[in-house]
């Protein structure tokens, strides 16, 4: 058995962080049996070699390896590329043709970004792996193959399952052997290996001396996010070898080739029209919960300081504008601030509710009381829904739009709360 070093320089492998590592043994050590294997990773950290180092290992290797890109076979040719179809089985189908298993027997087919296969053709590839039988499109005879199958993807197969684009019973089946290649920046020790290698290749092909970077161009390289990975890093390594003169790069010069967009932001994740409104329905919910705690917490904060200091005018001052946001202004029918010409102003409670006594009371007498006015200031979440739309709409003299952008929530939703409140 070869070891991980002889084989990195056979398939010219660079780095050696253990995670490549792994990942290379684990098919080393399954290519000489027939085990399917999936092999899963970002787009562009080089999945295609580890299919090439099982097939060259493996007792097919003098037989054929076919690679066969899923994501780039339009979905109504797909069944025939694949499995082959016969003359008449559709328009333009002037002869029988084989497919690509016909044609791999005995060796080793690679079935590319296979999370991009349609459903039906999915059952057809179960088929296959379960016993090897497949029919040809337009054909009702049962045919044999002998095939390695070794797949690979950058999907996330179980969000896939989830959402029924893939089947269950088939990931299983192919993933016998999961080998997973890391992203290149959990391979930050490497990526300057990359580079060099890519400068030096660059520079035989296009007959110039190889681009070398300084100290701290180096840095900015390892710490760059690569969303591109091996891929884009080679694209990087090209351009600065044909553009650049100076073939000694800065890390200004560098941060030149360097998209910034999005780079260490998370993905934006596209949400359905419904889940939209969902979310901005809930959003307008916690800011009245929001808006009702903080009023219940200036409630609080107001009896609290009238039990310990008395309605003193420095009481007053000090907490104006709290009395007017909880209590309104003077002309509120329930409760209202009210100045007199005497020295002592004070809070006027409506006839129909008996002042608190605080004098000579217990202190769970004044928390009791606190409760209570917790109690009758709390609105339904409907009413200071409500409320809250009915302020935003007068705010902007009527205009949806931008009432809707205040309130956060879309310009339809807030139309359909239009209706539903008959405002």
């Amino acid at each position: 058995m070869e070891s991980v070093q002889a084989i990195k320089q056979r398939f010219g492998i660079i780095g050696n962080t253990p995670a490549l590592n792994r990942a290379i043994e684990k098919a080393i050590q399954v290519a000489p049996t027939d085990i399917s294997v999936l092999v899963t990773g970002e787009s562009g950290v080089g999945k295609e070699s580890i299919p090439k180092i099982i097939h060259q290992l493996s007792h097919r290797k003098h037989n054929k390896y076919i690679a066969v890109n899923c994501g780039a076979i339009p979905e109504g040719t797909i069944d025939s590329e694949l499995f082959g179809h016969e003359k008449g089985a559709f328009t333009g189908a002037t002869q029988t043709r084989s497919g690509y298993f016909e044609e791999a027997d005995g060796g080793t087919i690679f079935l590319d970004e296979v999370g991009e296969l349609p459903l039906t053709t999915q059952v057809r590839l179960l088929r296959v792996l379960e016993n090897g039988e497949f029919l040809k499109v337009g054909s009702s005879k049962v045919q044999k193959t002998n095939v390695r199958i070794v797949a690979a993807t950058n999907v996330n197969m179980f969000e896939a399952i989830q959402k029924e684009k893939f089947r269950e019973d088939l990931f299983y089946r192919l993933s016998t052997v999961d080998i997973n290649l890391p992203p290149l920046r959990e391979r930050q020790e490497d990526i300057h290996l990359l580079f060099r290698k890519f400068a030096s290749d660059f520079a035989l092909k296009y007959k110039m001396p190889t681009v070398k970077l300084s100290e701290n161009a180096v840095q900015l390289l390892v710490k760059y996010r690569w969303s591109g990975n091996i891929r884009q890093l080679r694209n990087i390594a090209e351009q600065l070898s044909v553009l650049e003169q100076n073939r000694t790069v800065s890390a200004e010069t560098l941060r030149n080739y360097l998209p910034t967009t999005g780079n260490n932001l998370p993905a934006v994740i596209k949400q359905t029209k419904a889940e939209s409104d969902f979310s901005s329905e809930r959003e307008i919910l916690y800011k009245v919960l929001f808006d009702m705690k903080s009023d219940l917490n200036d409630l609080k904060k107001l009896t609290m300081e009238l039990m310990k200091n008395g309605n003193t005018k420095d009481v007053e001052k000090n907490n104006e504008s709290l009395i007017q946001k909880i209590y309104g202004n003077p002309t509120n029918d329930d409760i209202a601030f009210e100045e007199h010409d005497d020295e002592s102003d004070f809070l006027s409670i409506p006839e129909h509710t008996t002042p608190p006594v605080i004098e000579n009371e217990s202190i769970t007498d004044k928390y009791h009381f606190a409760e209570e006015i917790e109690e009758e200031e709390t609105l339904s979440l409907q009413d200071k829904e409500l409320e809250l739309i009915k302020k935003s709409l007068e705010r902007h003299n009527g205009k949806r739009k931008l009432a809707a952008a205040e309130l956060g929530i879309s310009e339809r939703t807030l139309y359909r709360k239009i209706k539903q409140y008959d405002l």
